[in-house]
């Protein structure tokens, strides 16, 4: 079991900055992808970062260049560095965990989710 609590989401104007951060706890002795993922209404649930036990990062194509996802591994937290925000990314924001281990943006391959944090970006 792990546990995924996010947080720092809030409002900010086009071209602002807000940095996510998700505070994992639980069974972390095992092997996990942790990704960013965001929901906003009308839309599917859309895949944002991936990062794996080594680093290893992908991005969706919205947010190449702008958003930067990273782990601190000493303090369980991931975190998901936002620039140059547009309205189009306002959203509910979560984390999620997989234990299937395939590296990629898909929901239904991750078996761990946090309550999500809003970012509403003001054009």
């Amino acid at each position: 079991q792990v546990q995924l609590v996010e947080s720092g989401g809030g409002s900010v104007q086009a071209g602002g900055s807000l940095r996510l951060s998700c505070a994992i706890s639980g069974n972390i002795s095992r092997r996990y992808y942790i990704a960013w993922f965001r929901l906003a209404p009308g839309n599917e649930r859309e895949g944002v970062a991936i990062i794996d036990n080594f680093g290893t990062t992908r991005y969706a194509d919205s947010v190449k260049g702008r958003f930067t996802i990273s782990k601190d591994n000493a303090e369980n937290i991931l975190y998901l560095q936002m620039n140059s925000l547009k309205p189009e990314d306002t959203a509910m924001y979560y984390c999620a965990a997989s234990s299937y281990l395939i590296f990629d943006l898909r929901p239904s391959n991750y078996n761990y989710w946090g309550q999500g944090t809003q970012v509403t970006v003001s054009s």
